[in-house]
C-alpha cells in the first residue's frame, strides 16, 4: 500500500486527508511540524508528502514552507511533494513548483483534484524508481561484460544487444555448436569473433567461410580442401577450412546456403570430427568449434526439402537471435559515431535524421553512410542533409530541431535524479513524449 507523509501544524486538515485517503487504500502518516516530518521520512518509507506553508500562528509568508520543502529536496531528492497553500502566499508556492515541487493545491482543496494528483504521482514515482532499478542493474550487467570478457572493441549500447552479448559470453567457453539468426547486416560475424575471443580454443585459429558467396560446386572443396585433380582446375592439393581451422573456431555464414551434399558432410563431421578431402580417400581428424550464421528460416528450409532437420539439431544447440538494428535503437548513436571520421561530430538534427531512419541494412547500412557522409560533409560537423537518408513524411524540419539527442536526455534524468517528470520539464516535453522518446533511444524505462 502507498504512503502518504502528512507535515501540516492543523491537526484538523491532517485527519480530513488521512480519511480521505484511507478510502482509497493510501496509507498516511501525520507530522504537525517540518521537524517532525523530516524525523518521519528518515525512519519511515514514503511515497509521496503533502506539506503547509506555514506552521507558526499568525505567519502567512510561507518562508516556513519554503526552507521545509527545500530541506526535503535535499534530503530526498526524488520524492515527489505537494504544497498546501492559501492565496496569501501562492507565488511562494508556484516559485517552489518551478523548483521541482510536483503541485501546489490551494485550501479548501477540491477531493477529485487531490486524489487524481496524488495517485499519479504515486504511480509515477513507482516508476521511476523501478527506472533507477532498472538504470542500475543494466549499467552493472554492462561493467560486469566488460570486465570479464573480451568483447573485442563491440559497440553498443542497447538492452536488447546485451542480452545477445550476455548470452554469448555465458556460452563461450563450452564447445556446443551456435547459430547465430538475424538479417543481414546486423553484425553476426562480430558476435562470432566474441564467442571465439571468450572460448577455450581463443588461441587457436578463426576461419571465416561465407557459404553465400561461393558457387554450390565450390563449397565443398572450400571446406573440406581437395587433392590435385579433384575437379576441373584443381592443379595441386589444397587445404579446406576445417583444416585451417583445426584447433580452433570455424565460422560458417549464411549455412542456409550450403548444398544438401555438403549439409550431409558437414554433420558427419560435427558428430564424428572426421572428412576426406575431395578426390581423396583418405580420412582427417580435426577438432573445431562450428558457429554458424544465417538470415534465412530454416524451419521453413527443412519443410521445403532444402535443408536437412538433423543438421540444423546439430547446428542449434544454441541459438542466438540478433534484432535488426531498428529493433535496438540505443546502438545508432553510438555506432554512427564509431564509423565518423576522426574529427567529425553530428549536429543534433543529423542524430534526429538517424534515429528516424529505418534502417533496412543495419549496420552495414549505417556504416556505409557514415563513411559517405564524412568524405562529402563540408567541415567537421555533420549535417542531416549530408546524410542522405529520405526525409520521413512525419518529420518536419521543427519538430527535429525540438527533438532531444541521447545524451541530452540521460544528463536531463542525471540532474533530475531519474525523475522523470523533472527531466520532461526541463527539456520542454509532456512525460509521455519524454517516456516515446526513451524507448525509441533505448533508455530503459519500468515495464
Amino acid at each position: 500500500m502507498p504512503t502518504v507523509l502528512i507535515i501540516d501544524d492543523n491537526a484538523a486538515v491532517a485527519i480530513a486527508l488521512e480519511v480521505l485517503f484511507s478510502l482509497h487504500d493510501i496509507a498516511a502518516l501525520r507530522a504537525a511540524s517540518p521537524d517532525e516530518g523530516l524525523a518521519v521520512l528518515a525512519r519511515e518509507p514514503v511515497d509521496l508528502v503533502i506539506q503547509d506553508m506555514n506552521f507558526t500562528a499568525d505567519t502567512t509568508s510561507g518562508e516556513e514552507g519554503v526552507a521545509l520543502f527545500r530541506e526535503i529536496r535535499k534530503r530526498h531528492p526524488d520524492l515527489p511533494v505537494i504544497l498546501l497553500t492559501a492565496w496569501t502566499h501562492l507565488d511562494a508556492a508556484v516559485d517552489l513548483v518551478k523548483a521541482g515541487a510536483a503541485d501546489y493545491l490551494a485550501k479548501p482543496w477540491n477531493d477529485s483534484r487531490l486524489l487524481a494528483t496524488v495517485t499519479n504521482l504515486i504511480e509515477l514515482g513507482q516508476a521511476n524508481r523501478a527506472l533507477g532499478q532498472r538504470l542500475q542493474r543494466e549499467r552493472r550487467a554492462r561493467r560486469e561484460l566488460e570486465q570479464n570478457f573480451d568483447l573485442r572493441g563491440l559497440v553498443w549500447a542497447d538492452p536488447a544487444t546485451e542480452r545477445v552479448l550476455s548470452l554469448a559470453c555465458q556460452v563461450a567457453r563450452s564447445d556446443v555448436p551456435v547459430l547465430i539468426t538475424g538479417p543481414n547486416g546486423t553484425g553476426k560475424e562480430r558476435i562470432a569473433e566474441i564467442i571465439q575471443a571468450n572460448s577455450q580454443v581463443a588461441s587457436g585459429p578463426f576461419v571465416v567461410l561465407n557459404c553465400g558467396a561461393l558457387p554450390s560446386e565450390l563449397i565443398e572443396a572450400e571446406l573440406f580442401g581437395a587433392d590435385a585433380g579433384a575437379y576441373t582446375g584443381a592443379s595441386k592439393a589444397r587445404e579446406g577450412k576445417f583444416e585451417a581451422a583445426d584447433g580452433g573456431t570455424l565460422f560458417l555464414d549464411e549455412i542456409g546456403n550450403l548444398p544438401l551434399a555438403g549439409q550431409m558432410k558437414l554433420l558427419r563431421v560435427l558428430e564424428t570430427g572426421r572428412f576426406e578431402r575431395l578426390g581423396s580417400n583418405r580420412e582427417r581428424q580435426v577438432k573445431v568449434r562450428v558457429i554458424s550464421a544465417t538470415n534465412a528460416d530454416l524451419q521453413a528450409m527443412i519443410r521445403a526439402g532444402t535443408f536437412r532437420e538433423d543438421l540444423f539439431y546439430r547446428l542449434n544447440v544454441i541459438e542466438l537471435r540478433l534484432p535488426p538494428l531498428a529493433s535496438r535503437p540505443g546502438d545508432i548513436l553510438p555506432l554512427a559515431t564509431s564509423f565518423l571520421a576522426r574529427g567529425k561530430t553530428l549536429h543534433r538534427l543529423a542524430e534526429a535524421a538517424l534515429l528516424a531512419h529505418a534502417w533496412p541494412g543495419n549496420v552495414r547500412e549505417l556504416k556505409n553512410v557514415m563513411a559517405r557522409a564524412s568524405l562529402l560533409a563540408e567541415g567537421n560537423e555533420i549535417k542531416a542533409q549530408d546524410l542522405g537518408l529520405p526525409v520521413p513524411v512525419h518529420a518536419s524540419p521543427i519538430a527535429m530541431e525540438a527533438e532531444p539527442d541521447r545524451d541530452t536526455i540521460v544528463q536531463a534524468l542525471t540532474r533530475a535524479g531519474g525523475v522523470v517528470a523533472q527531466a520532461a520539464a526541463e527539456l520542454g516535453l509532456s512525460r509521455q513524449a519524454l517516456y516515446r522518446r526513451m524507448e525509441r533511444l533505448g533508455i530503459a524505462r519500468a515495464a
